[in-house]
């Protein structure tokens, strides 16, 4: 089997998120969660799915989250 299960979340808690081109490290992960789920839901249509983007990667362990493809 694998060492590390495939939903452990990364022990690191440092983080860095890219949205609309802004660039920001985040020293918890769970900050950084709070912030896109708020985010995600006050906005509509093309933020909002940036913001969703973001936040799916950083619940599944992701240390470099960004919106670009």
């Amino acid at each position: 089997m694998l060492k590390i299960p495939e939903l452990a979340m990364n022990r690191s808690r440092k983080i860095t998120t890219v949205c609309n081109g802004v660039k920001r490290e985040w020293s918890d992960r769970e900050d950084a969660q709070h912030f896109f789920l708020e985010a995600m839901m006050s906005t509509d249509s093309e933020e909002h799915e940036r913001n969703e983007c973001i936040f799916i990667q950083l619940q599944n362990g992701l240390t470099y989250c960004t919106d670009e493809d």
